[in-house]
C-alpha cells in the first residue's frame, strides 16, 4: 500500500483517499487479495466467484456506483473524487470488477432514459453486486456499423420475442440479464426502427456458445437468440428510438470506466518494469527508452481521459473519445511487444502442455485485439479526419 497522498490532493480529497484505502485494506484479504489483478483482459474467466463475492463486499462498504448520484444509491462523488477511488483501488491490488457492464454502463443508461419502475426494478441489483449484465450490440454484419443490426424483436401475446445472433458478448455465460439492440419496425433500415430491450438470459430460446481466442480463454461469447421474451415494459425508451438510447450508452462507456483500466494498465506497466529489473535488462540503453516511452505515454493517457471525462460531464462530447481510444490501444498493443521482448525467447514457449501461458503471455495475445474491439483503429481515424481535420466522409 502506498505512503502519504498525493501533493495535489484537497484536504478533503486527502481524508477520503485515508478512508477509502484503509476500507481496501482491510478487506483486500485471502481469497480477494489472491484473486488480485486476474481476472482482467485474457483472463476474465479467472476468480469469477470470488469476484462476485468481492462485488457484495464493495456493496456492504457502500463502495459500488460512487459516482452514481444519491438519489439512485450512490455515493455521489464528483470526478475528482472518483478519481481518488479508482486510484487506490488499482493500488491496492483488489479484484478486477466483473459488475462493471451493469454498473458504469447500463446503471447509468437506466438512469437517463429509463422510467421509474425500470430504476427502481434494475438499479438496486446492481448496486448490491447481485445482478450481472452483457452488452448485445455488435453482430456479425454489425460491429464497427452497428447500424447494420438484424436481430428482430416482434410483439407476440403481449411480449416481445427476440431472434438474432450478437457477438463478442463478454461475460454474456455468467450474466443474468442483456441489454439488446434490435429492430422492432418490419422493413426499416440504419439507425431507424431499432429498440433498447432489457432481456433475461436464463431463459429458453437463449443459446451461448464461447468464443475460444488466441489466448485459449473465452471471456467473449456468441449469443443466439430464438424467440426469447421480454417484457414490454422492459424497453429503455421506446419503440423505434433504441439508437438514441444505445449512444447514450455508448458516451457512458467512454467517461470514467475508460480512466479505471487506464489505471489497471500501471499495474502491468509496474509488472514490465520490474521484470527488466530481476533480468538485468534495464540497464540496457534500448530497452530503457522503451521503458520511458512507455511510462511518459501512460501519463498522455491519463490526459486525455480526463480531458475526454471532463467534456463529457460538460454536455460537449466530441472526438476526445475516438483520440484516447486510438491512444491507448496502440500503447497496450505496444506494451504488449516489450513484454514479450523482455521475456527473450523463453517468452514465444508456452509453460505448459497443449497451450498453458503465463500473465504475460496471454496479455501480449490479447492486446491484438485492442485496436480492434470498441471501434477498430480504422473507424478512430476516420472519426478524427472528419471531425477534427474536416476531411471528407
Amino acid at each position: 500500500m502506498r505512503e502519504g497522498a498525493p501533493p495535489g490532493d484537497s484536504p478533503a480529497e486527502a481524508s477520503l483517499r485515508q478512508e477509502i484505502r484503509s476500507w481496501l485494506a482491510g478487506h483486500v484479504v485471502g481469497e480477494y487479495a489472491e484473486a488480485g489483478s486476474g481476472g482482467g483482459p485474457g483472463s476474465e474467466h479467472l476468480h469469477v466467484a470470488a469476484r462476485r463475492r468481492w462485488e457484495r463486499v464493495l456493496a456492504d462498504g457502500g463502495w459500488t456506483g460512487v459516482g452514481w448520484p444519491k438519489t439512485h444509491g450512490g455515493r455521489g462523488f464528483d470526478l475528482a473524487e472518483q478519481v481518488v477511488f479508482l486510484e487506490e483501488y488499482v493500488a491496492s491490488g483488489a479484484p478486477t470488477r466483473i459488475n462493471v457492464i451493469g454498473e458504469t454502463l447500463l446503471g447509468p443508461t437506466l438512469m437517463a432514459f429509463g422510467t421509474p419502475d425500470q430504476q427502481a426494478r434494475f438499479l438496486p441489483g446492481i448496486l448490491a453486486g447481485e445482478q450481472l449484465w452483457c452488452q448485445g450490440y455488435s453482430e456479425p454484419d454489425a460491429g464497427s456499423d452497428l447500424a447494420n443490426i438484424k436481430t428482430t424483436a416482434v410483439l407476440v401475446d403481449g411480449q416481445w420475442r427476440v431472434s438474432g445472433q450478437k457477438v463478442w458478448t463478454s461475460l454474456a455465460h455468467e450474466a443474468d440479464w442483456c441489454f439488446v439492440v434490435c429492430r422492432t419496425e418490419p422493413g426499416s433500415s440504419r439507425h431507424h426502427g431499432l429498440s433498447y430491450l432489457l432481456v433475461p438470459m436464463r431463459q429458453p430460446g437463449v443459446e451461448i456458445r464461447p468464443i475460444v481466442q488466441l489466448t485459449g480463454t473465452s471471456e467473449f461469447n456468441e449469443v443466439f437468440f430464438d424467440g426469447a421474451r421480454a417484457d414490454p415494459s422492459d424497453v429503455v425508451g421506446v419503440p423505434g428510438d433504441g439508437w438514441r438510447v444505445a449512444m447514450g450508452t455508448l458516451a457512458f462507456e467512454r467517461g470514467i470506466s475508460t480512466l479505471s483500466v487506464q489505471l489497471g494498465f500501471e499495474r502491468e506497466l509496474a509488472g514490465v518494469v520490474a521484470r527488466a529489473r530481476a533480468s538485468g535488462r534495464s540497464a540496457d540503453p534500448v530497452t530503457r527508452q522503451r521503458l520511458v516511452r512507455a511510462w511518459s505515454g501512460l501519463r498522455i493517457m491519463r490526459y486525455l481521459a480526463l480531458r475526454g471525462i471532463a467534456g463529457h460531464q460538460a454536455g460537449l462530447p466530441g472526438p476526445e473519445a475516438s483520440i484516447a481510444k486510438l491512444y491507448w490501444a496502440n500503447w497496450h498493443r505496444d506494451l504488449g511487444n516489450l513484454a514479450i521482448d523482455l521475456a527473450g525467447p523463453a517468452g514465444v514457449v508456452g509453460t505448459g502442455w497443449p497451450y498453458e501461458l503465463d500473465a504475460t503471455q496471454r496479455s501480449f495475445l490479447f492486446s491484438r485485439s485492442d485496436t480492434i474491439y470498441g471501434g477498430s483503429n480504422e473507424i478512430q481515424r476516420n472519426v478524427i479526419g472528419e471531425r477534427v481535420l474536416g476531411l471528407p466522409r
